[in-house]
């Protein structure tokens, strides 16, 4: 290659380089203040910032394209030359501090400019090709975690440092009373442990800067104690009077799963470096992938980059078919899965049943709401990937002629390749549905109570699911309903929740019309008793737990807290592990 080449080269790497440390630093701007924000009791704020970020990432992609396009004037493509480009690329990441991420804004760059076939590690990063391992920030910033020492410090005075190095600046109403309890749960979590001769590497591990998200700081960090190795994390609470409270300790992999779901919002954690975050967080829950940690503390264009290795990887390694997701076809979208992995693939279809009245764009609209929206534990998050190429060989004949009835502009077949123009994936779950049937009294129990409270906890969030049949309901491996059909949801703040007149006749009840007029945004509650209560044993239990759910007052009361900014608790964790139950 000529020295003119290879100097354009250098040039249009840097460039991209710089877009991408230019996205960088902007995000790291509105995630530094997340603390601010937090102890300002400026939820609004908080809200608004958590939708800036989401959005950034791809108008700095489209930013540095058209940089690249007006220094440089690259519109075709030189297999050759592309593949310079990226050996410069690699080359100015060898002591970059972000170096995965910068990879994948390369490939972002890239793949928005040319066609599926040059998606090859030729031209993209479709391996990493700088590690992570031991990437620390520069000396005059700090680690990614401190240690605290309990045999030396003591247990009492170990937490009390570890929560005073956090740097709030709010006073806690009562610390002593909050370090008091969280020894008691320590105490009652390893019962017959505790007064046991401590080991030599008896240690506290602490990520140095808080999580925020929503209305809530998690100190972080994992216990080593001998054999015994537990992640923790503190929810720290504003009480909105000034003060901030400890709200609970939470102990182990299964009470921190829920916090870190991928039905949860995005975290704001500020950190050069943030590979060295997921690293430690991969050492408190193993069962998580990089890919769900990445999207867990906002990098969701990573998390998205991390999966599609994932699963290619995956592809490879096994051998079943594609087969129709196991529930009800759903009126717009068509939903498969591979028996062996944990996700489902879902494509918008090209016609909707009747009654469904909105379109592809509004249904499109409706997805990227949710990504964008505060999920409060309660929404699957959804990864959204274009012109995905998955073998052909891997389908049956019947889902493959499905799949062409149903979504026959969204796919093409271009040799031994089934290629999606547009799919979304979900973890997947089982039907709430699918799972009443089967339900011993207990879990029917335990699964309709939380339904109620997860339509009241999304109520809060401001928002109303529209429909809420179970089978747009899933039970997630935690035992935690989560709702996935975003076709009908909407702000509670657009529906008129009215309550239904009395009839002017006897024979008004029996008319196949109602008497009453309805608009298109009206809501009345008590119809969701016709739909949703025909089984006596769910009836009784839903009665007993969430009747208020069939009142219109309830839902107007909901909605006038949202028009008037008050911004309701919702806890990731069960109510009953908090110090205040």
């Amino acid at each position: 290659m000529s020295e003119q080449l290879l100097h354009l080269a250098r040039g249009i790497s840097a460039t991209i380089l710089e877009g991408f440390d230019r996205h960088f630093s902007i995000y790291q701007k509105i995630t530094s203040g997340a603390k601010k924000r937090f102890e300002a009791s400026d939820w609004r704020a908080a809200q608004r910032a958590s939708r800036e970020r989401i959005v950034l990432y791809d108008h700095r992609v489209d930013e540095t394209m058209a940089l690249v396009r007006e220094l440089y004037g690259i519109s075709e493509i030189d297999p050759d030359f592309w593949k310079q480009i990226k050996l410069c690329y690699m080359r100015q990441l060898s002591y970059h501090r972000q170096p995965e991420l910068a990879e994948t804004f390369y490939n972002s760059v890239f793949c928005r400019q040319f066609a599926l076939q040059y998606y090859t590690n030729d031209f993209i990063f479709l391996r990493n090709a700088i590690s992570t391992d031991y990437i620390e920030s520069s000396d005059d910033e700090e680690t990614s975690y401190r240690c605290y020492y309990p045999n030396t410090q003591g247990l009492r005075n170990s937490l009390y440092q570890l929560i005073k190095d956090q740097d709030f600046n709010l006073p806690f109403e009562d610390l002593d009373r909050d370090i008091s309890y969280s020894i008691r749960r320590i105490v009652s979590k390893f019962r017959g442990k505790v007064n046991r001769k401590t080991s030599l590497n008896f240690q506290l591990r602490v990520i140095c800067r808080p999580f925020f998200r929503n209305k809530a700081a998690y100190i972080v960090g994992t216990y080593m104690n001998g054999r015994d190795v537990h992640g923790f994390a503190f929810p720290i609470i504003n009480n909105e009077k000034g003060q901030l409270f400890i709200d609970t300790l939470l102990i182990g992999e299964k009470e921190l799963s829920v916090v870190f779901s991928y039905s949860q919002a995005y975290f704001m954690i500020e950190h050069q470096v943030p590979s060295s975050i997921i690293a430690f967080l991969q050492t408190i829950l193993p069962e998580r992938n990089r890919s769900e940690l990445y999207s867990a503390i906002g990098f969701h264009k990573q998390g998205k980059s991390d999966f599609y290795r994932h699963f290619l990887h995956h592809l490879r390694h096994s051998n079943d078919e594609f087969i129709v997701a196991p529930g009800i076809r759903g009126m717009v979208m068509a939903v498969f899965t591979l028996p062996s992995y944990r996700y489902v693939f879902k494509i918008i279809k090209d016609k909707f049943a009747p009654q469904k009245d909105f379109t592809r764009k509004q249904v499109e609209e409706k997805y990227q709401l949710v990504k964008r929206h505060d999920r409060v534990g309660r929404m699957a998050d959804m990864l959204e990937y274009s012109n995905v190429a998955l073998p052909i060989d891997r389908f049956g004949p019947g889902l493959l002629q499905e799949l062409k009835e149903t979504c026959g502009s969204s796919m093409t077949i271009e040799n031994d390749r089934v290629i999606f123009r547009h799919i979304y994936l979900e973890r997947r779950m089982v039907p709430l549905n699918m799972f009443m049937e089967k339900a011993t009294d207990e879990e029917l129990e335990h699964v309709i109570k939380d339904y109620g409270d997860a339509i009241k906890q999304l109520a809060a969030a401001n928002i109303f699911p529209g429909d809420f049949l179970y089978k747009n309901f899933g039970l997630t491996q935690l035992g935690r309903i989560v709702f996935y059909d975003y076709d009908e949801i909407t702000y509670m703040t657009e529906c008129n929740f009215r309550k239904i007149p009395a009839p002017r006749y006897p024979e008004d009840v029996f008319s196949a019309e109602p008497w009453y007029s309805v608009g298109p945004n009206d809501v009345f509650p008590e119809e969701f008793s016709t739909f949703l209560l025909t089984n006596p044993k769910v009836r009784k239990i839903f009665m007993k737990h969430h009747k208020d759910l069939l009142d219109a007052e309830y839902w107007k009361e909901k909605q006038q807290n949202i028009l008037n900014g008050i911004y309701e608790d919702v806890f990731p964790y069960p109510e009953q592990l908090r110090f205040k139950s």
